[in-house]
């Protein structure tokens, strides 16, 4: 039975701490799409993709209004384009992301997920055509997000890939260098991808999936911080419980909205992901959580250890509000989305080692990181391969979504606006990893995969 107060502290969530939704993704099958004539598949994707979404946007809209919960993005993602493309003749996959883009304006969601490929034990001739067509399509298009994903606790590693990710992410940015190679902002290469990811840059909708389904992604950093200030000093398994009480709250919400949603849109409920999503927003971050917990620079020692606390806790908290909890769910650590890391960047607390480090705790890996324009190909191999063996080891989800941005050195600073926010360009290591990621071949899979 809901009380006075309970009511009371959901305005005050949303009304000023920055609660909300921050996306209702429908996921769509392009599965019965294929066709060896480019042409034909192109216009089955842009059916399907139109009728089934086109009222996404209008019920997003009318559950906001009448439910008084802002729900920032309404989004899509679609069966991996390497596989739905695949029958296709053509050696040129940029139309089908020409499609893509065209379906997501003419439907009007923010963005569309699953320019994608699953290569983590070898290519496909559909995965290598559309890795290879990967910075055209981001350059051509506006709302396409794109994902790849080179390694798995079962599969182990696939560093020709690796290798070719840190190629096609160089070129990305300088196909999109009149814009700071935004580009790089719409693709993320994974290790252990979820299938269930409603998320930009990378969701994908898994072929495991319904015919069509609806996730939801709900955040509330600035939830986690104003619940915290209530007991400072207090040890941290108080801590840890408060976060664990504050998740169930903004899990409970984003159920309902999904439920709505689902109902609605005559789709199947598929989960709720809870992942403590920062913005560029005062209030939304966090790296100011951890700050609250004790540390007087997110980055500085301890920072590791605060946010598995954080991770560990929101995770438990949103399993008991859900039996559908999903996706990623847990923190969020993208530089230039975080107004904390931001300035624990510019500060120099904060560098990509210890990102690194935090990423063996936390929900996804290195994102948002702007770096050096002149930062070799290989070099950005190196930090996906070092990402993704975390992930591998730790059966967890990692990723990297690096911004290698032209013309910009160590200090500059890469405005992208809106969620996106502004990077710090840091600083990565000039010794060379050509020789390790030119070898090519594949990391084994660790002994601890064998659990059959």
């Amino acid at each position: 039975m809901l009380s006075l107060q309970n009511i009371f502290d959901t305005i005050a969530m949303v009304d000023k701490q920055h609660l909300d939704i921050r996306t209702i993704t429908m996921g769509i099958s392009l599965l019965d799409c294929a066709d060896e004539d480019m042409d034909r598949c192109c216009g089955k994707i842009y059916d399907k993709i139109c009728s089934r979404a086109e009222k996404l946007v209008q019920t997003g809209c009318d559950i906001e209004s009448e439910f008084g919960i802002p729900i920032v993005n309404k989004r899509i993602s679609v069966t991996p384009i390497a596989i739905a493309g695949a029958a296709c003749k053509s050696e040129d996959f940029v139309p089908l992301a020409l499609t893509l883009d065209r379906a997501a304006k003419t439907c009007g969601v923010n963005f569309i997920g699953g320019y994608s490929a699953l290569v983590q034990k070898g290519f496909t001739s559909g995965d290598r055509r559309l890795i290879a067509s990967i910075p055209e399509a981001l350059a051509r298009t506006e709302l396409v997000c794109s994902s790849v994903n080179v390694g798995s606790t079962k599969a182990g590693i696939n560093m020709d890939a690796v290798a070719q990710m840190g190629r096609v992410i160089k070129e990305t940015a300088h196909l999109t260098r009149d814009r700071d190679g935004l580009g790089c902002a719409k693709l993320v290469v994974f290790c252990n991808a979820v299938e269930d990811n409603p998320f930009m840059a990378g969701a994908f909708h898994g072929v495991g999936e319904a015919e069509r389904v609806i996730n939801v992604g709900v955040s509330g950093p600035g939830v986690v911080y104003h619940a915290l200030q209530s007991v400072k000093g207090q040890p941290l398994d108080m801590v840890a419980e408060t976060v664990k009480k504050t998740a169930f709250q903004v899990t409970r919400m984003g159920q309902l909205v999904a439920k709505e949603a689902s109902s609605r849109l005559d789709a199947p409920f598929g989960i709720v992901d809870l992942s403590l999503a920062p913005t560029p927003a005062i209030g939304d971050s966090v790296a100011r959580i951890l700050e609250e917990m004790g540390l007087e620079v997110c980055g500085t020692h301890g920072t590791t250890a605060a946010l598995a606390l954080l991770n560990d806790a929101v995770k438990k908290g949103g399993v008991m509000a859900s039996s559908s909890v999903g996706g990623l769910s847990g923190a969020f650590i993208p530089v230039s989305e975080d107004e904390g890391m931001i300035a624990a960047a510019k500060a120099g607390t904060l560098c990509v080692d210890k990102l690194e480090a935090m990423t063996c705790v936390c929900s996804v890996g290195l994102d948002m990181i702007a770096v050096p324009g002149d930062t070799s190909a290989e070099t950005i191999s190196a930090i996906i391969a070092d990402e993704a063996a975390i992930g591998m080891v730790n059966n967890k989800t990692t990723a990297v979504r690096l911004l290698p941005t032209p013309g910009k050195n160590v200090g500059d600073t890469v405005e992208m606006g809106g969620l996106l926010g502004s990077a710090p360009v840091m600083p990565v290591h000039k010794e060379s990893s050509a020789d390790f990621i030119q070898r090519g071949g594949r990391i084994p899979a660790p002994l601890h995969s064998l659990r059959n």
